[in-house]
Formats: C-alpha cells, structure tokens, sequence
C-alpha cells in the first residue's frame, strides 16, 4: 500500500508570502475586483456557520477566464484558495485563511437548455431559483431544493452536494449531476463528466489514479460508507464505486463530477455544470398534520412514506414557538391544524406530487384514511400551500430569535439515519443534549432520515465549549450506531471534519487524502477541510465568539433606541446567522442595494457583519467600539432603511434601526452631526417655512444658481427634481361637517401631505366624509421619522414627546374615533419606532396612540361594518397598478392598501410585486447615490409601470414612490385616497373645494 501522501500545510498569512504583494498580482492577473482591505476581509470571514476566519483577501472575477486566471497566479505562488457561492454553508467550509474567488455576482448565466434530453448548462454563480425561472416556460425544473433555494448558487450545492426536502424523490444534487466545469488546483480548466476519460488525457490521468485509489479500498467502502441516501461525509467514493460496477469500460463510465459533488471546494474550482431536469409536477398537494408531541409526530413518519410522497417534513415545538413571537410568522402557526387537547408542538407536511389529477387524487385518499383521529388540513390551492409552508421554510434563521447567551449551535445538525431508527434516534440524541442541561430543537427532512438538530449552547461559556465537544463526538457516534452517518447534507467542514477519522477509519482517510492530492497535490484549495481537519476540540474554535485567542467582548453600550428585547445593541446585529435570505434576487423587497449591486457588502447580511465588527471593537486598534470607521459608514450608507429585513428576515434584524443607532452613535462620538443630517432630518421645518410664500420658494429652488447652491452644501443629485411647497393644509380653509354631526377622525398633518401634497390631505377630508365622518386636519407636529432615518435620536425623541403629548391632546379634545396618517413612512414611525425609542411620554402611551392610528384606506376597510356611510365608486377608465411603500409592505403587508382598491375597482386593480421604488426619503437625493436610486426603481417597478399602457392610472401611498416615478417615468402616481375620492360617484362627492386634476401619466 502506498504511502500516505504529505500534503503542504500552506502558513500564514499565505505559505508567508506579503498580503499587499499578493493583492497587486492579483490586481495585474485578473479583470475583476480584487478586494483585500480589512472591511472586505473581515465581511467574507463568516458564513451561515458559528465560525470565523478572516480570508487573506477576496477576488470577484469579472468572468470564467478571469476566474481562471485568479487560479493560476495563486497556484503559482503557493497561495491558498477558498472558492465560494452564496456563502450559505452551516458548518463552516466557506471560511478559510485563503483568497476566497467570489463568482456569486458575475456568473451566473443559464448557458443552454436542451428540453428534449431534459438538461441544460449553467454558470456556477447562479442560484437554484433563477435557474428555474429561466426553465419556467419548459415545464422543466432542477430538482435539488435546499431552504436556501433562492440565495444558494449552484457551484456552492455541487459543493455542497445540496438536497432539499424533495430528495426521497429526486435525489440529491449528486444524482441530478451530469458534468462539470472547473478549474484545478495546479490552473487546468477541464470538464469532468461521464466518457471525459477516453476525450482528455489530463482527465484520463486523473481517472487513472482515482480507479486505483478506489479499487485497493474497495471493501472498506463497501463495509463503511452510510446506506443512507442522505449522506455526504468525507468524498463520494461509494458513487466512483457503484460507476465502477455497472457493465463497460470504466474509462466511459466513471465520472469525476460526482467526486467534486460534495467536496466542499477542496479539489477545484466550480466554473459551471451540466444538470439534469425533470419534468414539472403539475399537480401537487400539501398535507398538514398537527401533533401534541414531537415523539408522536415522529412515529407517523414511517407509516407516511407508504403514501409515496414527495417529501414529509417535521418542525417541533421550539419553533413553533418562535414563530408565534415572530411579527411575520405568528399568522403561519395560526393555520396550523390544532390538537383539541394541548398545545400545537410537532408539524408534519407532507407533500405529494402527480402528473394527472386521478393520480394526486388517490395519493390525497390514502393520506386522509392514514390522518384519520390526527389534527389534519389537505391543501390543493397553491397560494394556501405557499402560505403553510412559509412556516417551514423559516425553521433554521427563526432558532437564531431566541433571546439570552445560549443560541441553537449548527454544529450536529445533520445526522442522517435509516427513517425506521429515526424515533430511537431522537430519544437518544434529546438524552445526550439534556444530560449537559439544556434542550434542542428537531426540524426538517424526516422522510429521509435527516433532522436538523440545534442544542441551545453559549460560545461564550467554557463549560458550554467543552459540551459543544463531547455532544458532536457522542451523537456521531449515536448515528453511526444506528447505521446512518453525521453529515447528511450539510457537509463536513469545520464543524464534522474532526470527525470523520472516527467514522471512517485511518485507512478510508488515506484514501480521502489520496484522491486530495489527485487533483490538489499543494493543498491549495479550501485546505484544512475535509482532510487534516484536526482534533475534535476544533470543532469549537475560531468561532465568531472566539475568532483568537480572547473572546469577542458583547460591550455594553448606552443606547437611544431600546434593544433589551435583543438582549443590547452588540446582541441584535449577532442575531444576523448568515442564512443570506437577503440575497435573493426574487421576491419580497429585501434587500434593495444588494440586487441593484449583488455585493455582498450591501446584502443585509454585509451590513449585520459590519456592525457587529464594529460594535464589537473588531474594526479598531483598542479593542472599542469603531463608531468612525469610514469603511463601515461606507458600508451602511447605501442601506435605505426599507425595514424589509424586520420582516422578511425570519431572525428579524431590523438593519434600519441598527442604522439609526449607529449613525446616532457617530455623531454622538465625533461630538457633532453633518449638516447634511440636519438639513434632511428637519425636513418638516423646512417645508413649514417654505410653504409661508410657496410662489417664491420653488422659484428659488429652481433658480439655477440657487439650486448648485443646495446641491454643494448638500450634496443633491442635479438631475433629481425637488419637491414642490403649497400653501399649508391647515390654511386651506377646508369646511368639515357641522361639529357634532358625525364621529371624528384626526388627520395627522405629516410633513408632505401638510406642505407638498395638500391634495392628498383634501382628498382624504373629503373621502372620509363620503363615509360618514368629520375629518379634522391637526398640526400637532414631526412623528420624527427623518430624524429616526439620518440618526438623530436625540433629537428624534424630543420631537417625538411632544408630538405625542399634542396628538393625545388632540384626540381627547374631539373624542377622536381614529388617527389618519397618510403618509406609510410616518405611521411606520408611529407604530414601531415610537414604540422603541423610549423618552418622556410611557411607552404604553405611546401604544395607545399607535392603536389608533391607520392609513387612510386600511382605516376605511378595517371599520367597513361600523361606517356612517358607504359610498359608491365608479368604475375606473383602465387599469389601477398599486405599488405598495416599503414600510408599508413590511409591517402591515399590501392588503393595508389593496382591500379597499379592491373593493372599489374589483378586478382593475394589479398589485405590482416591485419591491422598492429605490428613493426611500433623502436616500436616493444625494449625488452619490442617485444612480443606485434609479438602477433599483429599474429592478422591478420601472419596467411593470412602462408596459402598464397609457390608460393605466399607476397608485402609490408613499410620496417617495411618487416622486420617484416622476423623475424615473414622467409619470404622475397618485395616491390611494386620491383615486378613491375621484371615482366617488357624483352623488356621494362633499364639495368643500375645487377638485384638482387627476393625471394617470
């Protein structure tokens, strides 16, 4: 037997070599972008894991061939590689002392479909989810379905050898893999996949060497890989195996491929891949059974595979929990089925999947007889089905919500074992983690055997540490006892990589380090992974905790806004746990700079690492927190406080309030704030004073040299157009219904529709009046969200005291039925940050007003039952395209807007799912920032509101989405109540003055 090959162990930083050296090569060898200071280090040192490993410098190639090259100049200078995708990885293969080749935002192209073989190729850097819109129209699709579907590239699941809840029925990425493109350690391109042997020689050689290296340890293969058709521990010689084993020449049929599938980057670098589709299900149904213990759950799984599904997976009672303290996710545990006795603790859905509806309808039988005496919903309809799953698709990142120091450690939650075992399984493992005093949570694949499993641990603790330790060795153990295996799918990496001698033997890791050495013979790519991982007590080092010697301080930190919810300021950026659900590029709104410039440095993600590196004193010299730190401020300077991460991150890290704080905390340090800050956040001041003489001050702003004035000292864009001032709302003279006669409403005269918009304030007086009520504008001051927006706090909480002494006044003075806010962006003030921005009025006053405050339209729905009046509305002349604020679309969903529309319009209304209009207050005024404004309005709304047609008449609540289609379209957007008040039949219009025109474009 030959000898085990030494494989280097590059130092660092970089076998030796100089950081700044290696970045200067860099930056002569390739075209894209080399990135090698601290900020961008430290963003690529952690994934989805506990880790934390600062990489030498990062490479963003500009192609394939740059990518290419990337590979050659550092194969040539001995400097290690790290290649990664989404950096989605849970147990710590995207980290590494290595130049990580980034190929995420560049490659990311569909290649070619071929529909009539059911394949088609692709660049590694796309995701699962945008290749399958691309196949959409096919009727074809790629099977793998992780949770992290829509941000996981496809390089990153060959790496990973991704599976998903579906793989019962369509395998794992490894069986839906036909070749690959890639680039060896040494810079050779080649493609790997089945008969490559007899057309490369390069190939054949390596085939050569990988057949012997599998022959000589054919038996302990046999003896020792998992049986399970979830795993992936170590690399894939049971696959080269079963090649070797089927009839023909082994030259035509082996098929590397299938060792880069779950390599974890170790081998090579993933360029693109040939995949194989399968024919979409065109009928699908989801079974939802609800269960008063997670045992009970369990025990059905066995019985629920007879049924043939296309999946059954479990959530537990910890989750579940979560869930209902979720803002989003509370409605989704209220669908759940219920046991009439107890508390909802365990979910199974169970999914099945035909091609003909007789086929789905017997399937739908069989699961009905096997639920009888179980809480149990059958849904068919496909948004119902979108809706019960919303629950399970956020089971990992919700963990990450729960409050304190011990957190759901991802470290042995990828045991897969033979489903029949799975109940002995669970008891043992809960036994396990409880004998170290704390508990976990079971979710995910049961039909597979494969549940993801989080003990509640602190990395802070010692004795925590130590646990951390023993519990992965034991359940190892545990799992390989009951004849299944530690890595199911999440890979080895930092996290089970120590444990892999324990499982296979010396002698399968030697074969392990052979196949290495293959393709890898300088230990260059990803090195430390897989092979050589170390002893088991690394399996708790290097950690974001603890990426030292020292452990990462958690400082407390005297605070504006109240973050004892999130256990301080420095615990609520920690709660970001890398799942990168804001890299999406579809759906939802999150987050709008990263899909204008898929950076990770403007994901949600980016800006969560970069707060907590600077809280945290990992961004300065002292070990303080880096309040000044420019790269930082760079950072956070392109997030437009959206709040869409409050709602659309399952852990809810509301990066606008984080903003807000830290931006209050510069400013606090440096002793003052910019004048740009003031100038924006008193915005109200502003246009109170401009409105005095609205004739002369737009002529003035828009005087040539009185605007390149404003434009230096504040640093606007030239080409964005400035809001226009009109006589104040409350000097217009507007003439409600007799004292008395009707029940009140308060109109909150907010800063835009008081002095801008006036028209939107008339037509909301006299829309309300059309339904029975006497609307009363009030100045009763700022709800402050421009100060909350530019950070400052101190002065945010002032404004808001005293706003809200005068609005609870107001409101007592003429027994005010409800407050009405036009404007989304100040009730989104007055209803979530009034409430976590503590000052003199109590909170809980504050919550009583919030109570009663509404959009216009939301009010108008949610009382339908209880108005005076209800009006009737004409028919609109074509169509109504609502565009949701983002405010809005976070904390009370379109519906806030869209019920009544569609209670007025019917089927003329189209909800446009645009995300952010890309203006967002001052964010897209600044010069700096105007382009990225207009790139984000082209994301989506831009192009929707262009083919809409010229009869189209296009509704925004937010003035921000308003302004911002009139400069981007030329279009005139109106708001809600503005087209409501419009189309009031003639008999039910109160004409208290001249109505304006309503332009639709």
């Amino acid at each position: 037997m030959p000898e085990l090959p030494v494989l280097p162990n590059p130092t660092t930083p970089a076998g030796g070599h100089d950081r700044d050296a290696i970045a200067r090569g860099l930056v002569n060898a390739v075209r894209g972008e080399v990135r090698f200071g601290a900020h961008d280090r430290l963003l690529y040192a952690t994934d989805a894991s506990i880790y934390q490993v600062e990489p030498i410098g990062v490479v963003v190639p500009e192609s394939a061939e740059d990518a290419e090259a990337a590979v050659r100049f550092c194969a040539g200078q001995g400097v290690p590689m790290l290649p990664r995708g989404g950096g989605t990885s849970l147990a710590g293969q995207c980290v590494n002392e290595a130049v990580v080749i980034d190929v995420s935002p560049t490659l990311r192209a569909v290649r070619s479909v071929d529909a009539v073989r059911r394949r088609c190729s692709v660049d590694a850097g796309i995701t699962i989810d945008a290749v399958n819109r691309h196949l959409d129209p096919t009727g074809l699709f790629f099977a793998p379905d992780p949770s992290t579907v829509r941000q996981a590239t496809i390089g990153g699941c060959i790496g990973n050898n991704a599976a998903g809840t579906r793989s019962i029925k369509y395998g794992r990425t490894a069986e839906n893999l036909l070749g690959v493109d890639v680039v060896t350690a040494s810079g050779l391109r080649m493609t790997l996949d089945r008969g490559a042997a007899t057309r490369d020689p390069a190939v054949k050689r390596m085939t050569a060497e990988v057949i012997d290296i599998v022959r000589r340890h054919e038996g302990l293969i046999r003896e020792r890989f998992p049986k399970t058709l979830r795993r992936n521990a170590g690399y894939a010689l049971d696959m080269i195996l079963a090649q070797l084993d089927a009839d023909g020449h082994p030259f035509e049929n082996v098929n590397l491929s299938h060792l880069i599938c779950g390599s974890e980057g170790t081998l090579a670098l993933t360029l693109g891949a040939e995949l194989t589709l399968h024919t979409k299900p065109t009928h699908r149904a989801l079974g939802v059974l609800g269960f008063a213990s997670v045992d009970e759950a369990i025990a059905m799984v066995e019985p629920l595979l007879a049924v043939g599904p296309g999946a059954v997976e479990l959530l537990d009672d910890l989750i579940i929990s979560m869930a209902r303290s979720n803002l989003e996710y509370r409605e989704y545990v209220e669908l759940m089925p219920t046991p009439d006795a107890g508390e909802l603790a365990a979910v199974l859905y169970v999914e099945l999947l035909a091609q003909d509806e007789a086929s789905l309808r017997r399937d739908a039988d069989r699961l009905c007889e096997m639920a009888a005496g179980i809480p149990f919903e059958l849904h068919t309809d496909a948004s119902a089905m979108a809706r019960a799953l919303k629950l399970r698709q956020a089971g990992e990142p919700l963990l990450h919500a729960i409050p304190g120091e011990r957190k759901p450690l991802g470290f042995v939650e990828d045991n897969a074992v033979p489903v029949e075992r799975l109940g002995e399984f669970v008891r043992e493992f809960r036994s396990i983690v409880e004998s170290y005093g704390t508990r976990a949570s079971f979710y995910a694949h049961a039909s597979v055997g494969v549940l993801h499993v989080r003990p509640l641990l602190s990395l802070r603790s010692e004795s925590d540490r130590q646990a951390a330790v023993e519990i992965a060795e034991r359940v190892a153990a545990l799992a390989k006892s009951l004849g299944g295996v530690m890595s199911g799918e999440h890979g080895d990496g930092r996290a089970r990589g120590p444990l892999l001698e324990q499982y296979f033997g010396p002698e399968l890791m030697r074969a392990f380090a052979e196949v290495k050495a293959v393709f890898d013979p300088n230990n260059l790519m990803n090195p430390g992974d897989i092979i050589a991982a170390g002893a088991p007590s690394t399996i708790v080092e290097q950690t974001r905790i603890r990426p030292g010697e020292f452990d990462v301080p958690s400082p407390e930190i005297e605070t504006a806004f109240d973050f004892s919810g999130q256990g301080g300021f420095a615990h609520a950026a920690e709660m970001c746990n890398g799942a990168g659900v804001c890299r999406k590029t579809s759906g939802g709104t999150m987050c709008p700079s990263y899909l204008a410039t898929l950076d990770e440095r403007h994901s949600t993600r980016g800006r969560a690492n970069a707060l907590r590196l600077m809280i945290t004193g990992q961004l300065s010299r002292d070990g303080a927190p880096a309040w000044d730190d420019a790269e930082t401020a760079q950072t956070l300077d392109l997030c437009l406080s959206c709040k869409a991460c409050k709602a659309e991150c399952p852990s809810n890290v509301d990066v606008a309030k984080l903003k807000a704080e830290a931006l209050a905390q510069r400013f606090r340090s440096r002793g003052r704030a910019p004048i740009q800050a003031h100038a924006f956040g008193r915005v109200r001041l502003l246009n109170r004073l401009a409105s005095i003489a609205p004739g002369i001050s737009n002529g003035l702003s828009a005087f040539g040299l009185t605007r390149g004035v404003m434009n230096r000292v504040l640093g606007l864009a030239p080409e964005r157009s400035l809001p226009r001032f009109e006589k104040s709302l409350f000097r217009r003279g507007l003439a409600p219904a007799p004292d008395g006669a009707m029940p009140t409403v308060l109109l909150f005269g907010d800063c835009f529709t008081a002095y801008n918009e006036t028209s939107v304030g008339t037509a909301t007086v006299r829309l309300l009046g059309a339904f029975g009520y006497r609307a009363l504008p009030v100045d009763v001051g700022c709800c402050a969200r421009s100060m909350i927006s530019t950070g400052l706090l101190k002065s945010a909480q002032e404004m808001i005291d005293r706003t809200a002494r005068r609005l609870r006044a107001a409101v007592q003075a003429h027994d005010a039925r409800a407050v009405i806010v036009a404007e989304p962006s100040c009730l989104s003030a007055i209803k979530d940050d009034w409430l976590e921005l503590p000052g003199s009025v109590a909170t809980e006053e504050r919550r009583r007003l919030a109570e009663i405050c509404w959009l216009p339209e939301q009010f108008l729905e949610h009382a339908w039952d209880a108005h005076p009046r209800r009006p009737m509305f004409e028919d609109p002349d074509g169509p109504v395209l609502l565009h949701g604020h983002c405010h809005q679309k976070a904390l009370w969903g379109l519906d806030s807007s869209a019920k009544l529309l569609r209670r007025a319009f019917g089927s003329s209304l189209v909800e446009l799912d645009s995300g952010c209009c890309g203006l967002a207050g001052s964010f897209g005024f600044t010069a700096d920032r105007y382009d990225l404004s207009m790139r984000i309005g082209e994301l989506s709304l831009f192009g929707q509101v262009r083919d809409a047609g010229s009869d189209a008449v296009v509704v925004a609540p937010g003035t921000s989405c308003r302004h911002q289609m009139l400069d981007g379209l030329r279009v005139k957007a109106v708001h809600p109540v503005e087209l409501l008040e419009h189309r009031l039949a003639t008999a039910e219009r109160i004409d208290t003055d001249d109505h304006a025109p309503l332009f639709a474009r």
